[in-house]
């Protein structure tokens, strides 16, 4: 197995898994470091999905008493249990929609680091805004939020659809503006995430079914368990910075990166792709 090959994956691995579920967009991430990486092919965008899956498989784990209990609660028809469910169902359903009716153009379009630079500093402004107003909490846990709060949660994150503007990020901020504690928001974008990526990775391994390949295990190994450790840390640590800080940070991180990859476009500092 070529080695570089297993860098690549391993720090591949740790983009994805430090970046899914902060709001900073690990697709964007995955879109500008595998273009640095010269690993953007056919073959890259196979290892993503495998990465991307389990980045999720370490927020079941960090969940597993809720996921259970959840379970639980619905073989025991629990309304507590069935009003979860359902919201979780309805806040998925926006992107799932909008992704097949609009996802091959944007992918044609917009996967690229110059769009996914400008989607960076516009998220990051709006971050900046969210931020700067006043904060009215209506929903301390997630247990509380009613099928249009989940409906407007799906809603935001239909905007993710854009690469760059952050899965993650778009349910937690539209959290904010909805009425949401930021631990609920940012606990209902984990609890979404199992859903949607998930989903999203059974159709994207259907579609590029051919493209998987036995002498790849090496490279899907190493890039999964970067993955998975990565983001088991980078979620207990957002649940920790939030409890002190708010988002301010992260939109200074986006506007920052965003302004990097565009002077190093400009100035041909960087060939990056068009």
């Amino acid at each position: 197995m070529d080695i570089i090959l297993l860098l690549k994956a391993a720090i591949l691995g740790i983009v994805e898994g430090l970046t899914e579920f902060l709001p900073i967009s690990s697709t964007g991430h995955l879109i500008l470091v595998g273009d640095l990486l010269n690993f953007n092919d056919a073959r890259g965008k196979v290892f993503e999905i495998v990465i991307q899956f389990a980045a999720i498989l370490a927020v079941c784990w960090e969940y597993r008493a809720k996921l259970a209990s959840v379970s639980s609660g619905l073989l025991q028809k629990q309304a507590a249990a069935q009003r979860f469910t359902l919201n979780l169902f309805i806040a998925f359903l926006p992107l799932a929609i909008l992704g097949l009716l609009f996802g091959k153009v944007i992918k044609e379009h917009l996967f690229a680091p110059i769009p996914v630079a400008l989607a960076f500093i516009v998220g990051g402004l709006i971050i900046l805004w969210a931020e700067k107003r006043q904060h009215v909490i209506r929903i301390e846990n997630v247990e509380d939020m009613h099928w249009r709060d989940a409906l407007k949660m799906g809603l935001a994150q239909a905007l993710a659809l854009i690469p760059g503007t952050s899965r993650s990020g778009s349910t937690i901020i539209g959290g904010l503006f909805f009425g949401l504690s930021r631990r609920a928001a940012t606990e209902f974008s984990f609890f979404l995430a199992i859903p949607t990526i998930s989903m999203a990775t059974l159709y994207e391994v259907v579609k590029y079914r051919h493209d998987f390949h036995s002498e790849d295990m090496g490279i899907f190994l190493v890039g999964s368990i970067a993955s998975f450790i990565s983001a088991f840390f980078a979620v207990r640590a957002l649940l920790r910075y939030i409890s002190r800080h708010d988002f301010t940070a992260f939109a200074w991180y986006r506007i920052a990166f965003g302004l990097i990859v565009l002077a190093t476009y400009f100035t041909d500092a960087v060939n990056w792709s068009a």
